[in-house]
């Protein structure tokens, strides 16, 4: 079993971090993403995606989504439990999982693949070039502070986003706060509730070990 991994990038760290917090080891293969090699026909061929990470078993099976990932190390060792363990929690978690990805994560995405010069063709991850649209980043700066105002509120009443227990959706937050900073942004003062989480967040030992 490997995992295709380039760990500074928001997607691979989120799926460390989520192994870590499980105690799970997995041989690594580097993928030289600004380099291009996730488009080489090598990569793509296991991958049609062209998308990091990646986990490859031992039967050749090539999984690429991150929750697909997630979804076979948590049924394969189950404990300690990152995606629920009841179908209320379970379903706490997709939902507000989805939530930090859609209006955080892709938020900043739409930032920082819309600016920057590396980016010129590649605005969306994938298989295929699109150009950059100015447009999109403006939009992804406005949805971003949606994103900090609306997550403020819910840890107003909440330890962690799916509700009293640590989760995959707290993984993917607090990357999704980590990535603003690649733009610049930061948690805004005035939202304390997702400051103190964040604060708490940073402090797991999982959370150290994939910076």
């Amino acid at each position: 079993m490997k995992l295709y991994d380039f760990p500074k990038a928001p997607n691979p760290r989120r799926v460390n971090i989520f192994l870590s917090e499980k105690g799970i080891e997995v041989d690594k293969v580097f993928v030289d993403l600004p380099n291009g090699e996730h488009l080489s026909p090598e990569y793509r061929a296991k991958n049609p995606a062209c998308d990091i990470p990646m986990l490859e078993l031992d039967n050749g099976t090539c999984i690429s989504q991150i929750r697909g990932i997630c979804r076979y190390f948590e049924e394969s060792s189950p404990n300690p439990p990152m995606l629920g363990s009841t179908p209320e929690e379970k379903a706490m978690v997709e939902m507000w999982e989805h939530l930090a990805f859609m209006n955080g994560l892709l938020a900043v995405a739409d930032v920082f693949r819309n600016t920057a010069e590396g980016f010129a063709d590649r605005a969306v991850v994938g298989p295929h070039n699109y150009k950059q649209l100015p447009e999109l980043a403006e939009r992804g700066s406005q949805r971003l502070q949606h994103f900090y105002t609306d997550f403020d509120q819910r840890l107003a009443t909440n330890d962690y986003l799916a509700g009293g227990f640590y989760s995959l959706a707290d993984i993917t937050a607090f990357v999704a706060c980590d990535f603003a900073k690649w733009i610049k942004e930061d948690i805004p003062a005035s939202c304390t509730n997702l400051q103190a989480w964040y604060e708490k967040v940073a402090q797991r030992p999982a959370v150290q070990a994939n910076p």
